[in-house]
């Protein structure tokens, strides 16, 4: 795929491995994970599912740490490479001008997007059951919290990181407010990140005959990738399995200026839980792609995932491969 052009700012020195010798998998695990152990915290129970961006010559995240009161709260981290990381020991706090919008009652699954001029936070807020909350920061200090994107009950939500038909864009997965048994990807767009509309269905889970790791609900993961081929979008997908639930990952790509359009959609997985961390923890059996560092030059692209909703990990691979397994192995 010669040819194929990919959006983004260069990134020479993200954090990278080379694909092990006699390897022929689309992704592969970083040697040392998981790069975030679930007690980095002195009152850090686990983290997981948390956002990653490049940031003044190094990066910035905000990680979901649940503490040892089993409480789901936001932290902000900064790392040197990527690999190695500082996590602030006080949670998150966001500003708020409206008191009901900025009460606190849990915060997870966070995912950040730099659009124009800032970085907007979106994860999944407790407003009488789960919801979008959505936020802006320019500096990973100060954290302006806006109106709540949908109402509930929402998970997943996903910005794109342009406008598109000159409004802000969004993925989101509505849900219940328990342990969602079901689960469709949807698209939105606003014109003010505060009010949110023209919705359009994306994907639904797939037929268990076609496709049986996201038979039973999926969502989408990292910030979206714009390349001349349509948005790359690694999205995760769930099987309720005879030993419970078990969440795995694959790629779509969705046409570049209609993205509830989906123009190629992987069957089989680009990963699943077969490591001990991965299949061992709080929540066993779960990987969970919540954000992705790119550099368009060399196609290389490194995902960092929750593992068993206790630690996070790592893996790597080049775009161009992902989407060609994705065109290749589609089911759409």
């Amino acid at each position: 795929m010669d040819k194929l052009k990919i959006a983004g700012s260069a990134l020479p020195d993200m954090p990278w491995e080379d694909r092990p010798e006699g390897c022929n998998n689309v992704l592969w695990r970083y040697s040392e994970n998981p790069v975030i152990p679930r007690d980095i915290l002195p009152a850090s129970n686990s983290v997981f599912n948390s956002a990653v961006v490049p940031f003044k010559g190094g990066y910035a995240g905000v990680f979901r740490c649940d503490d040892t009161n089993r409480r789901m709260r936001l932290h902000v981290g900064f790392s040197a490479d990527g690999i190695h990381w500082n996590i602030n020991e006080k949670k998150l706090e966001f500003e708020c001008d409206d008191k009901e919008i900025g009460e606190f009652v849990y915060a997870y699954d966070p995912r950040v997007c730099f659009v124009e001029d800032r970085y907007y936070v979106t994860w999944c807020n407790g407003y009488h059951g789960p919801t979008i909350g959505v936020a802006y920061t320019y500096d990973f200090e100060t954290f302006h919290q806006l109106e709540n994107a949908y109402l509930p009950f929402n998970r997943n939500g996903v910005m794109f990181p342009r406008k598109i038909n000159g409004n802000f864009a969004m993925l989101s997965r509505p849900s219940d407010n328990g342990h969602t048994p079901f689960g469709d990807i949807f698209y939105s767009e606003s014109p003010d990140m505060c009010f949110w509309g023209r919705h359009r269905h994306v994907m639904s889970p797939a037929p268990f005959e076609d496709s049986a790791w996201q038979c039973m609900k999926i969502g989408a993961g990292p910030i979206p990738i714009e390349t001349s081929e349509g948005w790359l979008l690694i999205y995760h997908g769930v099987l309720h399995s005879c030993n419970g639930y078990v969440y795995s990952f694959g790629s779509a790509l969705l046409d570049l200026e209609q993205p509830w359009k989906v123009k190629f959609r992987s069957g089989p997985y680009l990963l699943s839980p077969q490591k001990d961390y991965e299949c061992m923890g709080d929540v066993p059996n779960v990987v969970f792609p919540c954000a992705a560092l790119h550099d368009p030059e060399t196609r290389r692209i490194a995902i960092y995932y929750g593992c068993a909703d206790t630690v996070t990990g790592l893996a790597f691979g080049y775009i161009d491969e992902i989407i060609e397994f994705t065109k290749k192995n589609s089911i759409i």
